[in-house]
């Protein structure tokens, strides 16, 4: 799985925006062959540029989503098309990521971890992959962060 190439926007990446690329790789890699989560964090580890990455935060996204794969596709199926077996692996990966950050990375607020998740499935995915990510994603949010959800949509009233 490669980046698809595109304009630059505004410098180089952020030390998370790394580790959330290498852990979809990673994620990846496990989806489409199920690989050990431990051979494939080593095989991430080797990557080029990895060493830009906030690896404390690669290891959370990429063993905590392994580890609660079962957990977060419930979270997701309530909120798909279809059964998460049937989306794309780099889709599936992707809101794999973004429900595991709502769910576990208070201190990333949840408009953060919904641009992460759909800009991941810009340089990642399918052409209109972002958007179905964005949707699905915006509805997990409201189940699984209801009051920081509910606070930013009073506040736009």
């Amino acid at each position: 799985m490669k980046k698809k190439p595109g304009k630059p926007r505004g410098g180089a990446p952020s030390a998370r925006r790394r580790s959330r690329e290498a852990a979809l790789q990673g994620l990846y890699e496990w989806l489409i062959g199920g690989a050990d989560a431990g051979v494939i964090d080593a095989h991430m580890r080797e990557q080029e540029g990895f060493a830009e990455c906030d690896a404390a935060h690669f290891d959370a996204l990429l063993h905590g989503c392994i580890a609660e794969a079962a957990d977060l596709d419930a979270v997701l199926a309530r909120h798909v098309d279809r059964k998460t077996t049937e989306l794309s692996p780099v889709e599936h990966g992707v809101l794999m990521i973004g429900a595991y950050e709502l769910k576990h990375c208070i201190d990333v607020p949840y408009k953060v971890a919904i641009n992460e998740a759909v800009e991941l499935a810009k340089n990642f995915g399918g052409t209109d992959g972002h958007k179905y990510v964005n949707g699905v994603l915006d509805k997990a949010a409201a189940e699984l962060r209801p009051l920081e959800v509910q606070a930013a949509r009073a506040a736009r009233r």
